[in-house]
Formats: C-alpha cells, sequence, structure tokens
C-alpha cells in the first residue's frame, strides 16, 4: 500500500495533498458527445481557458489540489489537466474508470462480457493506466473512479468494482465513488471493503444525495470517507434543495464525522459537445453551481449552524 497519489505533473506524498476540492470536473462529456462534433466541436483552447480561470478561483481560497474524477468514456482528457497544472500550480489528480450502467458507455464492456472477456480487458485497462500511463501521455491516474445506479449495483457495474479493488490490492490506488441519487452508499463501502479494498481508501461520491444522517451513519461505521460533493446541484438527477444537504451535514458534523466527510460541487467547467441550454427555472436552481460557491455561500451558512473553523477545514483534507 502506498502513501502518496499521482498527479498529472507527478506523484506527491498524500500529505502534500492539503486543502482539496474531492469532486470536481474540469471538462465532461455525457457520452454520445462525440458524436455531436458538427455543432459541438472540442474546441481545446477554451476548455484550457475554462480550466485555468476555475483553478485560479479556487487557489484564492488555499485549495492546493483538485480530484477530477471524471470517467474514461466520459471526456476525461489528462493532457489538457496537465497544462492547467502547469500554468497555475494547482495540483489536480485525474481518474481511470467508468461511469454507472444508466448514464456511461456500457455497450463495448457489455458485448465483451457477452464474449467472456470483459472482466479481464476491465483489469487489464486500469492496470495498464495506473502503472504506465494513459494512452501514450505519460500521465498516470491517482483515483480509480467507480459507479453504481439508483438502488442497485448491476452486474455490469459490479465488474469494474471487482477490478478495481484487485488493482487496488496489488498498488494501493484510491477510490472514489459515484453513488446515484445517494442510494447504495453502504453497499459500494461494504463490498469494497469484502474484497479487500483498504477502507481509509475509498471516498463513497454524491452521498449528500440521501439526507437521512442514520444512512450516512451506516456507510460512515466501515470506516470509509464519505462525500458532500454536489452543492450547488439543485433539484436536478435527483438531489436535494443545499439546505437540506446543510442540515444533513451539521447532525454528522455535531456526532464527530467531520474527519470522513469531504466537500466538494460536482462541478462542470467547460461541457464536451454543445454546452446545456437551461430554462430560467432550471438556471436559478443551479446558479451557484460553481467551485467557489463552498466558500462563498455555505461556509458562512455552517458557521452560523455552530459548526467550527477547524470541523470545516477537516472536510477538505484527505
Amino acid at each position: 500500500m502506498t502513501d502518496s497519489i499521482e498527479t498529472v505533473t507527478g506523484t506527491i506524498p498524500i500529505d502534500e495533498m492539503g486543502k482539496t476540492l474531492i469532486h470536481e470536473h474540469f471538462l465532461f462529456g455525457y457520452p454520445g458527445f462525440e458524436g455531436d462534433v458538427t455543432l459541438g466541436p472540442f474546441k481545446q483552447e477554451e476548455a484550457v481557458e475554462n480550466a485555468v480561470a476555475a483553478a485560479r478561483n479556487v487557489m484564492k481560497y488555499g485549495v492546493k489540489t483538485v480530484v477530477a474524477p471524471t470517467p474514461n468514456e466520459c471526456g476525461r482528457n489528462p493532457e489538457v489537466l496537465k497544462k492547467v497544472s502547469e500554468i497555475t500550480g494547482l495540483q489536480i489528480v485525474c481518474a481511470t474508470g467508468y461511469y454507472y450502467e444508466g448514464e456511461g458507455a456500457p455497450p463495448y464492456f457489455k458485448f465483451r462480457q457477452m464474449l467472456g472477456t470483459a472482466e479481464k480487458d476491465i483489469y487489464e485497462m486500469f492496470i495498464t493506466e495506473v502503472n504506465d500511463g494513459i494512452a501514450k501521455t505519460g500521465i498516470r491516474p491517482g483515483i480509480t473512479k467507480l459507479a453504481s445506479s439508483k438502488d442497485e449495483i448491476t452486474s455490469y457495474e459490479q465488474m469494474f468494482f471487482e477490478a478495481a479493488a484487485r488493482v487496488h490490492r496489488e498498488t494501493g490506488i484510491l477510490l472514489v465513488t459515484h453513488t446515484q441519487e445517494g442510494t447504495m452508499g453502504p453497499e459500494q463501502a461494504e463490498m469494497l471493503i469484502d474484497l479487500g479494498v483498504d477502507p481509509s481508501k475509498i471516498v463513497i461520491g454524491h452521498m449528500c444525495g440521501n439526507t437521512d444522517p442514520a444512512y450516512h451513519k451506516r456507510t460512515l461505521e466501515t470506516g470509509v470517507k464519505i462525500g458532500f460533493d454536489r452543492f450547488g446541484i439543485q433539484q436536478l438527477v435527483g438531489t436535494p434543495m443545499d439546505e437540506e444537504r446543510i442540515n444533513t451535514l451539521n447532525e454528522l458534523v455535531k456526532q464527530g464525522y467531520e474527519n470522513q466527510i469531504m466537500l466538494s460541487h460536482d462541478s462542470i467547467n467547460h461541457w464536451l459537445g454543445r454546452p446545456p441550454e437551461m430554462n430560467e427555472a432550471v438556471a436559478s436552481l443551479v446558479k451557484n453551481w460553481r467551485p467557489t460557491h463552498l466558500f462563498k455561500n455555505i461556509i458562512p451558512e455552517l458557521k452560523a449552524k455552530g459548526i467550527q473553523d477547524k470541523q470545516i477545514e477537516a472536510m477538505f483534507y484527505f
């Protein structure tokens, strides 16, 4: 097991990550964006410009590292991230991994699953990227990204969990997950731990989709960390309002769990393909969906509820 992590510019000790946003996307596209190139071509210069602006904005608040867990099929671009890191000095961690079945790109590995080679193929993909780098970039992922569906971990998704656990046992790589609408958190944690993953190297993501503190405690009691990492997304994709997240978070911090919680936004700073067009009602709900929302708006509300500075700060450190 290792106490270091890969960034897009090289290896650092985990304790040098510093203040960290655990879940932000500098670039993201839902699978299928590649086919919309006539009206939504990739503009690399614009993507870098948008990402640099986002990086500099969070650095003003003392952020030293951003984890960018964009799945392989959703526009992961380590070379763009490396440029952003070199320009700004922000440490950026990219991922290897695939999205959940409902919004990912399952046909490729489902076909290989039918042929009986998918489990081997997924493991080979993960271990090669972790050890040798992504494609021919030489850039190695610092985390494996996993994801499950609402109220279930499908057989397709389970292949990735099993392969990721095997790679973790061999390399110690950290795991960051997606839970759909905050479901399957305890099940993800228990599955990964049963597969031999060190719970201290697991972050169960998007748990703030669930507003029941008892549910969170079931997950936290396994020893993993959880992400309250969608601040600013309200009502879309089954998310609660920020006020509900704050109330749930406040209850968990009062019970002493701040060292197992990480805060973030799941923001998207550059959409691949054509950016989504939002009507006035939707735009109003996500008006604060940007990677500075926590610092400008949420932290003052947490302090107003009596959460101490040192408790808030703890939720930005791995």
